[in-house]
């Protein structure tokens, strides 16, 4: 990841962009909405667009010959949820291939559908499950940024084994291939990146509160008080504006 530029066969790269449009499309009127109905988190949105755009540029060698790579979408997943970070992720990775030469144009829907779709998707399902649990915040976010890079890479795989099998074993010859090479590299990345996000977190905790109970990352302060959300149930874990957290800020 990302996948360079004609890398894969030309109806698989059609493929995959084709099933990653319908998300990116969501994820626009997701954004819009958001915008429209809190213009106040405009500059959040923007901060975890450019978090992903710098983190997922730094490109670290392989032992292929190839690159690893820390994603960023764990961290605008938690904020906002997975559909938002289908765009932003997608914005990402089209500026990349054509200012970096990082990924490519036809290869774009296969990287979204890895980077900006099922990372996303992961993170926030762990995080959403490790806040239920009644792991601390801290704890939820190191979990969803891990997960979500290391979900990443493990569709990259299987988009490579799909598209070049092994000549012996096949399919699952080459996405073993694939998963260990890139577990060298990826798992330490992958905890390093946990640990990026409990940071980024603890500052926006400090310098962004109003705005994270907004978006449900921290609860409200009266909700702080009585454990409950507005509706007199138990809160749900950062899944929208309106939606405050499950248990406290720590």
């Amino acid at each position: 990841m990302h996948i360079a530029e004609g890398y894969l066969p030309p109806w698989h790269a059609a493929a995959w962009t084709a099933v990653a449009t319908p998300f990116v499309v969501h994820g626009a009127r997701q954004v819009v909405r958001q915008v429209r109905e809190h213009p106040e988190n405009r500059l959040l949105l923007g901060a975890a667009g450019a978090f992903t755009f710098v983190l997922s540029a730094i490109k670290l060698p392989s032992v292929t010959g190839s690159s690893s790579h820390p994603t960023g979408t764990g961290l605008g997943a938690v904020l906002f949820g997975p559909p938002v970070m289908a765009l932003l992720g997608g914005i990402v990775l089209a500026f990349q291939a054509l200012l970096l030469a990082h990924g490519g144009l036809t290869t774009w829907g296969a990287n979204v559908m890895s980077m900006a779709v099922v990372g996303p998707w992961v993170g926030y399902s762990c995080y959403a499950v490790c806040r239920r649990a009644g792991l601390p915040l801290l704890g939820g976010v190191f979990v969803a940024m891990a997960a979500a890079d290391l979900a990443t890479y493990a569709t990259t795989a299987l988009q490579l084994a799909l598209a070049h099998p092994d000549p012996a074993s096949g399919f699952p010859g080459a996405l073993a291939k694939f998963l260990g090479i890139f577990a060298l590299t990826q798992v330490p990345l992958a905890l390093a990146e946990g640990v990026l996000g409990v940071l980024v977190i603890r500052v926006l905790r400090d310098v962004a509160a109003p705005e994270l109970r907004r978006l449900g990352v921290l609860p409200r302060e009266a909700d702080a008080r009585t454990g409950l959300d507005g509706r007199g149930g138990p809160g749900r874990p950062g899944a929208g504006a309106s939606a405050p957290s499950l248990t406290t800020e720590g």
